[in-house]
């Protein structure tokens, strides 16, 4: 998995605008998330949902781990792209569900 701090499978994407590092064209951040939250995936189940190796899924895992600061300023600069370029409304987001009050 981990050979002398470095990762086997994962790696910096060249022209990406994000810095964290991707399997292939998916990011660590992507695979890490299938495992986590209200339905979350087993690494094993995330591997063959997304056709990786398990090792590529674990080596994600551990990353994004101990890189929790970069991927929430990662998170917050994408989340001000999508408001400044006005994409956090509709058409481009779910309208607002909530009743008028």
């Amino acid at each position: 998995m981990i050979k002398g701090g470095e990762y086997q499978y994962l790696r910096p994407k060249p022209g990406s605008n994000y810095k964290q590092l991707f399997f292939g064209r998916v990011r660590a951040e992507v695979l890490y998330r299938e495992t986590i939250g209200r339905q979350p995936l087993t690494p094993e189940e995330v591997a063959k949902e997304y056709n990786v190796p398990i090792a590529a899924v674990l080596e994600a895992i551990d990353y994004c781990v101990k890189n929790k600061e970069l991927l929430d300023a990662e998170r917050a600069r994408e989340s001000e792209r999508i408001k400044a370029a006005g994409r956090d409304k509709w058409p481009y987001a779910p309208k607002d569900l909530k009743p008028d009050a």
